[in-house]
């Protein structure tokens, strides 16, 4: 079976040519385990999965499977997006423009009128503002709210919700905090959300079918459409600490401090299932962590199937993007298939 399903008038010339590509990609590791696996799971991804797997510097794997999906289709992303919303906040933390410790009350006064001003910056990117939030179960809910703006949701948040906690005690999982600080990047920049994220990430990036793009509100949690192909670039400057295609588009320190665990399992009070015994950072959660207790292995899961991850002992990024809700069965899958990756890229971690 061809790796990309390509329309019957495809000349021959050009399967010869992505053929010959493809085996190039391959020829990095033995990757025929992967192959093999996924081909064994693919009824679980709902017949549609892409895969991605970038090391020493290029790109060592690349699979399809499924009627015309490939690693360009775009799709829903989920939970996904909060890595990049996180990694747009930190471009504004990097031009001294907001500080993490900045309080929220500070560019949005009416959480002053409420009580709820000393939320921080950092608070909001950990998902510990203490806000109440819907449980993790309907996160449904929080894509069906109907707001025009993020202003309007913003406020909505400061004088309806309650505060559960003080800030930076409890975790809860939810669409609260990203928006905050969406919206505070909107009043020091003056421009849309939507904007920021084109000007600052995606189109650095070559991002090009990635957008937060909306009739409502944008959901800076939750909204993003993506495709494999766009979200590794992402994923690549992650992984080189903040550039990509030798220019800097984050500061190594902002990258260390979206990898900087600001949880706990007993801090936990609404996670998905999937991820309830992990700590989280800034958009992302720490899978794994070395002897000196810094993150290792990082990923951010999207309920719609997508499953971003970093292995910085393996020295790896890898993507698997499919159509249809992210359940428990396809994340063991996706962790055996990390075995297998771990095994062809061996890491140097203790």
């Amino acid at each position: 079976m061809s790796v990309f399903a390509f329309p019957n008038c495809v000349k021959v010339s050009t399967v010869f040519i992505t053929l010959l590509f493809l085996q190039s990609v391959q020829a990095q590791g033995n990757f025929t385990g992967i192959d093999q696996q996924l081909a064994s799971a693919q009824k679980s991804f709902g017949g549609n999965v892409a895969v991605m797997i970038y090391a020493n510097d290029k790109m060592v794997y690349q699979k399809s499977l499924g009627k015309e999906f490939n690693v360009k289709t775009q799709v829903p992303i989920g939970a996904s997006s909060q890595w990049l919303t996180a990694a747009l906040v930190m471009t504004y933390v990097d031009q001294g423009k907001v500080s993490l410790d900045d309080k929220v009350g500070k560019y949005i006064p009416i959480f002053n009128t409420y009580m709820k001003g000393f939320i921080t910056l950092r608070d909001c990117l950990a998902q510990l503002t203490g806000i109440k939030a819907d449980p993790s179960r309907n996160i449904n809910h929080f894509r069906n709210k109907k707001y025009a703006s993020l202003e309007e949701e913003v406020a909505d948040f400061a004088a309806k919700r309650e505060i559960e906690s003080n800030p930076s005690l409890l975790f809860r999982y939810s669409n609260v905090g990203y928006s905050i600080a969406a919206r505070i990047i909107e009043i020091v920049a003056r421009r849309s959300f939507e904007q920021l994220m084109q000007e600052k990430i995606t189109r650095p990036l070559m991002m090009r079918n990635t957008s937060f793009s909306s009739f409502n509100a944008p959901d800076p949690s939750f909204g993003a459409v993506s495709t494999a192909s766009d979200y590794m670039n992402f994923l690549q400057m992650i992984l080189n600490k903040g550039i990509f295609n030798g220019k800097r588009i984050l500061s190594e320190q902002s990258v260390a401090e979206m990898e900087t665990l600001h949880t706990t399992p007993d801090m936990i009070r609404y996670a998905p299932p999937i991820m309830k015994e992990q700590a989280y950072g800034f958009g992302e959660w720490i899978l794994k962590t070395d002897t000196e207790g810094k993150a290792s292995v990082m990923a951010s899961p999207g309920f719609e199937g997508t499953w971003p991850l970093i292995d910085r002992c393996h020295h790896y990024a890898c993507i698997f993007v499919t159509r249809g809700n992210l359940k428990e069965e396809p994340m063991d899958i996706y962790s055996e298939i990390k075995k297998t990756i771990d095994a062809q890229l061996p890491g140097n971690c203790k």
